[in-house]
């Protein structure tokens, strides 16, 4: 079948869970960013709230959202996992998702007039998909339509303990979220048992990719009976991974009976959309081959994958030693949390979380300069002062984060003297030759504080960029690092989807069963029953991509987001700078109206 759908380099070479430092600090920065890089590249009709003896339940979400015309509730069915998955919590036998619709749209899913259902990308949550999918309610009901937005959250999120992240939004204080994760403190009555370890995470290696896509048809079924209905009105896609498994979803033939199409993934959906990525099996951008060099075990076959991953040779669930791991996705939602809560306030997030060898080296690869900051580890974040909004810009910024599936368009620093981020690259990628590196650091020059025990560097927000007070920061080649119209998402929105959902933004445990099994999709026993290799192109697709983003080259039809990085599709305000609607939840909107 050929498949290849994402790029998963390095991925022979990630540590097991709690492994230890490599030898060389340069080559852990790369490998690093090379590990965080191949991860690029989830009852009938809903009615209000059900009882858990049911197998449904359901309740609303506060939000401070700006957008107040959309309604918030999360959902969870309780579809079992097959006992072959072995012991499991049981949390993990119930499938999830975050329900948007209009508040005055039908009480009951099945009388929408259309539902969009959303696979998040690879170590993405439901509450990725906040902002996009309250935009696009909004604007359908602008048009006359009532819609709803599923954002899926995969089964092994059931890992994931938002207790003290909760707790700290209840009480508007960051440090019970610290407090709780780091300093064995108790809310409500729990005690954090700490980040599951490669042992105890065991039943993972059974979530691969026929589990995942047959959750979703699970899902699907169990939402919306009717397969009439589903055809009719369902519309199925996603972010980034999201678009390859909505794909192998079309595809899949979910009885067994190849013969039959009624239980075919296609025919749940009446149309396709994907953000900033391609409704495809293959890797978009690669040539749909996939580079079989990035993953050296895969060379052995299917086989020695599986043994690897029963063994526990091969971690259970994808992991780095910094930057890209379980604590590090929580640390993002506690600085989210810092940010909503007191944005203008003095960050602490490098001092009140305790050390470790994580945190230490994340926000060295992050926050160093160039080289010679990363080797010596001088200055540190520590001796840097940020408000809470500019230690999240930090964290996720195009102009700091120096991964490009995690970038997004926030704005940009102030406050102080700022000057060019070398590490690790430097800005001039194309003057080196080294301009096809943009897919993995991204399209805009990186920036970074430059006065250590110096001023408080604050956040410009991405709608005061350009404003008449802006001193327009410029790179070391004199141009300014960015622009109005290269700046999207407002920050405090971002901070609100990381740190107000009960289904978090960011992804916690990702299966690597998944990303083996998409490699090895070709090989007997992985995707035998994705046979419908016409499912792709049975239903109309809509393309929308960020214009520095990773889906691929535009085609003619494509909907690009000018200014947008790969998470902006997903995070981008409803009003952009100008006054300009935001273009992927509008033309979204138009689609699923049709």
């Amino acid at each position: 079948m050929g498949r290849s759908p994402l790029p998963l380099g390095a991925f022979a070479a990630l540590p097991r869970v709690g492994g230890g430092p490599p030898h060389s600090p340069v080559r852990f920065a790369l490998a690093v960013a090379a590990s965080a890089a191949s991860l690029l590249a989830v009852t009938a009709a809903a009615g209000p709230v059900g009882a858990r003896e049911t197998g449904r339940t359901e309740a609303p979400v506060a939000s401070s959202s700006p957008v107040t015309d959309v309604a918030e509730s999360v959902v969870r069915v309780r579809v079992p996992l097959p006992a072959s998955a072995g012991p499991h919590p049981e949390a993990c036998d119930w499938l999830s998702y975050l329900r948007f619709r209009h508040k005055d749209g039908p009480a009951a899913s099945a009388d929408a007039d259309r539902i969009l259902v959303a696979q998040p990308g690879i170590l993405e949550g439901a509450g990725a998909f906040d902002s996009v999918a309250r935009n696009t309610v909004s604007a359908a009901a602008e048009r006359g339509k009532h819609i709803e937005f599923w954002a899926l959250d995969r089964r092994s999120n059931c890992l994931e303990d938002g207790t003290g992240i909760q707790a700290g939004l209840r009480a508007g204080n960051a440090h019970l979220a610290i407090d709780y994760y780091y300093r064995q403190k108790e809310v409500d009555g729990r005690k954090f048992a700490g980040y599951q370890t490669n042992d105890q995470v065991k039943w993972l290696q059974s979530v691969g990719l026929e589990q995942t896509v047959r959750d979703q048809y699970d899902l699907m079924v169990r939402e919306l009976p009717d397969p009439a209905a589903r055809n009719r009105k369902m519309m199925c896609g996603g972010h980034s991974l999201g678009g390859v498994l909505t794909a192998f979803f079309a595809e899949w033939d979910f009885d067994g009976d190849h013969s039959t199409t009624g239980d075919a993934g296609y025919e749940q959906c009446s149309g396709y959309f994907a953000l900033d990525t391609r409704i495809s099996t293959a890797l978009p951008g690669f040539g749909g081959d996939f580079p079989e060099d990035w993953i050296p075990l895969l060379k052995f076959g299917a086989g020695a994958v599986q043994a690897g991953l029963e063994s526990g040779a091969i971690p259970r669930a994808l992991s780095a030693p910094a930057v890209v791991n379980t604590e590090t996705m929580n640390l993002l939602g506690i600085a989210g949390l810092a940010a909503r809560l007191d944005p203008g306030g003095v960050s602490d997030l490098a001092t009140y979380v305790p050390s470790s060898f994580n945190t230490d080296s994340t926000y060295r690869i992050l926050f160093s300069k160039d080289y010679p900051t990363f080797l010596t580890g001088s200055p540190t974040v520590k001796d840097f002062r940020f408000s809470n909004a500019a230690a999240l810009g930090g964290l996720l910024d195009d102009n700091s984060q120096p991964l490009a599936f995690m970038q997004a368009s926030l704005g940009f620093w102030d406050g102080g003297k700022i000057v060019d981020k070398e590490f690790p690259a430097p800005n001039d990628l194309a003057g080196i030759g080294l301009g096809g590196l943009s897919r993995l650091l991204g399209t805009e020059k990186k920036a970074i504080p430059d006065e250590p025990r110096g001023p408080l560097y604050t956040w410009r927000n991405f709608d005061r960029v350009g404003a008449p007070d802006d001193p327009v920061y410029k790179a070391e080649d004199g141009t300014p690092f960015t622009s109005a119209d290269k700046e999207v998402t407002d920050i405090a929105e971002l901070a609100r989807s990381l740190s107000e959902h009960p289904l978090d933004f960011t992804e916690h445990y990702f299966p690597t069963r998944m990303v083996t099994d998409i490699a090895l999709a070709a090989a007997p026993g992985i995707a035998d029953d994705a046979v419908h290799e016409d499912g792709v192109t049975a239903n109309p697709t809509l393309n929308l991509e960020a214009e520095g983003g990773l889906g691929g080259d535009p085609q003619p039809g494509d909907v690009v987001a000018p200014g947008y990085q790969h998470i902006d599709v997903l995070t981008a305000s409803a009003v952009q700078n100008g006054g300009r609607p935001e273009p992927v939840s509008a033309n979204l909107a138009a689609f699923a109206a049709r």
